[in-house]
């Protein structure tokens, strides 16, 4: 069968046409393309930017509405600005010890959640580091401008705090909410925090002895002789310390499992991320280290025109408003009749500034050369043995009430008394 010559013709017409529109084709739709995966770049940068926004946004929101202390951080900028515009004022220093509270709590939170990601015994170790970080930049502060009684006092404003206003304010609220409901103390975790005090208390008590037995003619030589004993007792009291996070972390971990069931009851998954938490937490610890440095520089304009000695400032004021946040967490745990939380915060805090804070100040202090030791006045070191005696005393039969509480309150007050009528100078 033969094979029309119009059909062939018209056959390789569209053969030709067919190959001849490919390369347009194929031309004309890889800009097509092109323009299809710019947008879908986009689309996804966009996305990102969305997303990443929303993460900031929902941080910003758990770091500082997330407590109820927020407002208190509109003070931080203005204690700024009246740095800037009147730099040393009262105003300053006010303004300053308001802005710390909420930056406070927000640390001790933020390590909360780094510690999510690190696992229990990373996690402890950086809560007993970071819970008393305002207290530790407050007194490296205090060493760098050579205010060595500003910073010995708020370390012992801090200890005699926790010892007997967050834990007797947390027992008197407490015990009158829970009245007829209180659960006993278990000793063995406040056993060992207190036996730790107690070391402390023996390294701080002998260099006060040592010191005012001897001779007016021997004054020289028993200071360097103090000063080799406070330094020595302050390397003993990093390794006691020390020992005790590998007893409380690693080989005595279970005597703490109750504490740490409870407070998983509270909040089980983090709200914020690890590398989101680090950053605010470097963020944070700079902002406190900035209204530090105001406190430490304003303290004496304040006390001038507050007509307060400078004393009862740095032994009262400026430990409530660093312990804020730990004095509000034990009273709402207290409420909650959990009482062994209570202890954790109140006596824990106080271990970590009298075994870690306060010797590691001292080695710093040696390293640069300044003479810092042990020793405190006899009001002050009185006054550290009757706050540890009164608690230790105060939780030796396992059980706990309002009368307890309301007992360690006004032990407190009444030494806020001494150190307010005291003479500054003295």
């Amino acid at each position: 069968m033969e094979s029309d010559p119009s059909t062939l013709e018209s056959g390789l017409l569209c053969n030709g046409d067919k190959s001849s529109s490919s390369p347009s084709t194929s031309t004309s739709s890889s800009p097509l393309i092109e323009r299809k995966q710019s947008e879908v770049t986009v689309h996804r940068a966009k996305m990102a930017y969305s997303t990443l926004l929303k993460q900031i946004l929902a941080n910003l929101h758990e770091v500082f509405l997330g407590t109820r202390l927020f407002p208190l951080f509109s003070a931080v900028p203005f204690a700024i600005v009246a740095q800037a515009f009147e730099p040393g004022s009262a105003w300053v220093f006010a303004l300053s010890l308001i802005g710390l509270i909420p930056l406070a709590e927000r640390v001790s939170f933020l390590s909360e959640q780094i510690a999510y990601s690190t696992g229990p015994t990373v996690g402890g170790l950086l809560n007993a580091t970071c819970g008393n970080v305002p207290e530790l930049i407050l007194a490296l502060l205090a060493l760098h401008n050579d205010q060595i009684d500003v910073l010995k006092w708020s370390l012992l404003g801090s200890i005699l705090s926790n010892l007997l206003l967050v834990l007797g304010s947390s027992l008197l609220c407490g015990g009158l909410f829970n009245m007829g409901k209180e659960r006993t103390i278990d000793r063995k975790q406040a056993d060992v925090s207190l036996s730790l005090m107690l070391f402390s208390l023996i390294c701080h008590g002998l260099t006060v002895i040592y010191k005012h037995n001897t001779s007016s003619g021997e004054s020289m030589t028993a200071s360097g002789a103090v000063l080799v004993f406070s330094r020595s007792c302050g390397i003993l009291m990093l390794v006691a310390y020390a020992g005790c996070l590998f007893f409380q972390l690693n080989t005595h971990r279970q005597i703490f499992l109750a504490q740490e069931e409870d407070e998983s009851d509270e909040e089980d998954v983090p709200v914020i991320g690890f590398t989101s938490a680090i950053i605010w937490l470097l963020g944070m610890t700079i902002i406190i280290a900035i209204l530090s440095e105001y406190i430490v520089s304003t303290i004496e304009a304040a006390s001038e025109s507050w007509g307060i000695p400078v004393r009862f400032i740095s032994v009262i004021l400026l430990p409530i408003a660093g312990n804020a946040a730990e004095h509000a967490g034990a009273i709402i745990f207290a409420f909650k009749n959990k009482i062994d939380i209570t202890l954790g915060v109140s006596l824990g805090s106080a271990t970590q500034i009298s075994m870690f804070v306060m010797p590691l100040a001292l080695i710093v202090a040696w390293v640069k050369g300044v003479n810092m030791g042990l020793d405190f006045s006899l009001l002050e070191t009185a006054s550290l043995v009757m706050a540890i005696f009164v608690t230790a005393f105060t939780l030796q039969d396992e059980k706990w009430h309002y009368m307890k509480g309301l007992v360690l309150v006004l032990c407190y007050i009444v030494i806020g008394a001494c150190f307010f009528m005291k003479d500054p100078s003295a």
